[in-house]
């Protein structure tokens, strides 16, 4: 292969490359163009492609006349308290199923699996019963509690998958040197599915994050509202502010967009880290 040769395909690489970032990022761009476009050109043929600054007042005013940052600290109280519960209350349950033989054990797998087959609307009324009695309607804890419980049983087996491709060696070899059995969970097995761990942390951040129909249904004070559910309430009967909605929806895209990318580096660390050498 010439050097010519191997420099088009350089080139081609890393075109498609960047052709595919374009293509990733571009809802985000036409989001931040939308937001930024006259109501009067909203719908103009051919569509405007480079954004208006003359219209940049409309994320001051998201600021300063919508509390959207209230939304965002809610939405992001919801979702990090969702990601640490839920994997707290993961972990365990995943070794045990992975790693011990006891009674009950296939029904406690298919107990949880049975919990996706129910919609989740279909649980509102009796949640919305149960948090009643508890005092827990209009509390971010609430949110937290119910959005861990839609969140566990999915982590709960993809943590139990990579803990079954753990070499049970290395455990016995701990529990020679002294180690107890949480001792092993925690610095050795955790450290060893850390790539299945941060897919665990993104699958109950988008949870907590995206969750509408709950918080919807448990939060009636305003000051209390996710981003969700404050971004819905533009949506009118007679119009709908488009670009405030693009403004909005940008400023509740993005958080989730960096802590993706934020939490693909450990996946791809985990990935390439060797956990045993021999």
């Amino acid at each position: 292969m010439t050097t010519a040769t191997m420099r088009w395909g350089h080139a081609l690489r890393i075109a498609a490359v960047l052709l595919i970032l374009a293509a990733a990022g571009f809802p985000i761009y036409w989001m931040f163009v939308t937001s930024l476009t006259p109501s009067a050109e909203l719908f103009a043929v051919p569509p405007r492609i480079l954004p208006t600054w003359s219209q940049r007042d409309v994320y001051e005013e998201a600021f300063r006349a919508i509390p959207v940052a209230t939304w965002l600290a809610n939405s992001a109280l919801i979702a990090a308290g969702t990601t640490v519960l839920s994997i707290g209350l993961a972990i365990f349950p995943a070794y045990a199923l992975s790693r011990f033989r006891f009674r009950g054990k296939g029904l406690m797998g298919l107990g949880l699996f049975a919990t996706q087959m129910l919609p989740e609307a279909m649980l509102v009324v009796p949640l919305y019963a149960i948090f009643g009695q508890l005092a827990l309607l209009n509390t971010l804890g609430g949110l937290v509690l119910a959005n861990t419980a839609f969140s566990v049983p999915v982590i709960t087996w993809l943590l139990k998958g990579a803990i079954d491709g753990v070499p049970i060696d290395i455990e016995e070899a701990a529990r020679i040197d002294g180690c107890t059995r949480v001792g092993i969970v925690l610095s050795i097995v955790l450290p060893l599915v850390a790539p299945s761990l941060a897919a665990a942390a993104v699958i109950a951040f988008f949870h907590g994050w995206n969750e509408y129909v709950l918080a919807q249904t448990f939060i009636s004070q305003e000051a209390l509202r996710p981003a969700s559910v404050g971004l819905a309430s533009f949506v009118g009967e007679l119009s709908t502010p488009v670009h405030t909605v693009m403004a909005v929806g940008l400023l509740y895209t993005i958080p989730a967009v960096v802590f993706y990318l934020f939490v693909q580096r450990y996946v791809v660390a985990g990935m390439t880290a060797g956990s045993v050498k021999g």
